[in-house]
């Protein structure tokens, strides 16, 4: 449920994954905002959760994005996992070393190869 007065946490969420997939695809909010047919402040606002995105707009955000809309969906309804992974989103994002990786990480595709990565990342987080 959402929090009285702010945003829902999967709002913030799905945002979060808009803004993070839109960056990985090197497109700027207003390029976004042109193709789905509302403001690049419409589209701010739905990044950062202010707004909430209907059905019909985050499908075609999905289109155009070429993703699922099931992927802009936290993996469960742990209130706390889905605040923990909007935290984890927004600083993955927030710069373009972040925002390499995210666009990278995905494309790499054996699978021992992107835990090995992801196991370089955690330990070089934690020294």
């Amino acid at each position: 449920m959402g929090r009285a007065g702010g945003a829902d946490e999967v709002d913030c969420y799905v945002g979060a994954r808009i803004s993070l997939r839109r960056s990985a695809l090197g497109l700027s909010q207003s390029a976004l905002a042109q193709r789905i047919g509302v403001s690049f402040q419409q589209v701010q606002k739905y990044e950062t959760g202010q707004n909430r995105i209907s059905a019909s707009r985050l499908h075609r955000v999905a289109a155009v994005l070429g993703t699922s809309v099931e992927s802009f969906f936290p993996p469960d309804e742990d209130p706390s996992s889905t605040r923990a992974g909007v935290q984890v989103l927004r600083s993955l994002t927030a710069t373009a070393d972040g925002r390499a990786v995210a666009a990278g990480f995905p494309m790499i595709a054996d699978r021992d190869l992107r835990q090995a990565v992801a196991r370089i990342v955690t330990a070089l987080a934690r020294a």
